[in-house]
């Protein structure tokens, strides 16, 4: 008769798997998770709850979660080239921003949104450039063909600057943005009722600054280390932000 002897198998990481992510993860295990793990236990007994959803770009210089000094569960994120927000199409096909979305709004019951554009955009100056096709597909040339409306209105100025004219153009992105979410039904019953607040952001890469739209004026004012008035409570986060 034989006897098998079953050994333990020798699991390996695979050797392709970026090394600066494992040796981000470990540290993340070892420094930040021990002050966090109540949070992510809680986050993955209950559910998420949060009540901001950020609209971003895909762009790896500008985090929302890094920008904004968040903690776990405590932004709903949402990134694409240039952050923007088509239309709303009830068309059949499929749609990644609206999915998300209808989500954050029907399900997660967020009370604010946020568009966070940036600065040095590529999906803007590729707008503006308007270089070849990078791919028999087009996909990012048909993907910005969403702000063609808003550009129609927005002629370089002769005395303009290309890096200018970039800079206006991405700003104009945000509010698009922000005109298109008010074509979802969901959304804007919700902001006429007072439910759901919508925003606009700009963050300057090179500077760290950041810049809020005020709707009024139209103009995006620049968000100072003194904070404003009624702002008092918006402190650090309490296990892991600080004060620069």
């Amino acid at each position: 008769m034989i006897s098998h002897v079953w050994l333990p198998l020798r699991r390996t990481m695979p050797a392709t798997f970026p090394k600066q992510l494992i040796s981000g993860y470990r540290s993340f295990a070892e420094h930040r998770l021990p002050t966090e793990q109540s949070r992510y236990s809680e986050l993955a007994d209950g559910g998420q709850s949060p009540e901001v959803m950020v609209i971003g770009c895909c762009d790896s210089r500008v985090s929302p979660e890094v920008i904004f000094d968040a903690g776990p569960g405590e932004l709903f994120v949402v990134r694409n080239v240039a952050n923007l927000v088509p239309p709303y199409a009830p068309d059949g096909e499929a749609h990644g921003v609206s999915s998300a979305l209808e989500f954050a709004v029907q399900v997660l019951k967020v009370k604010h949104i946020v568009v966070l554009g940036h600065a040095q955009c590529g999906g803007i100056r590729a707008l503006v450039q308007g270089p070849a096709p990078l791919s028999p597909g087009d996909f990012i040339g048909k993907w910005m063909s969403l702000l063609a409306p808003a550009m129609e209105g927005e002629g370089r100025d002769p005395r303009e600057s290309e890096q200018d004219f970039i800079t206006r153009i991405e700003k104009k992105a945000v509010e698009t943005s922000l005109k298109n979410l008010m074509t979802f039904p969901c959304v804007r019953i919700l902001v006429e009722r007072g439910k759901l607040l919508l925003h606009g952001a700009y963050f300057g890469v090179s500077h760290g600054s950041l810049s809020i739209l005020d709707r009024a004026s139209g103009e995006f004012q620049t968000v100072t280390q003194t904070l404003p008035p009624g702002y008092e409570g918006a402190l650090p986060h309490p296990l892991h932000g600080h004060s620069n």
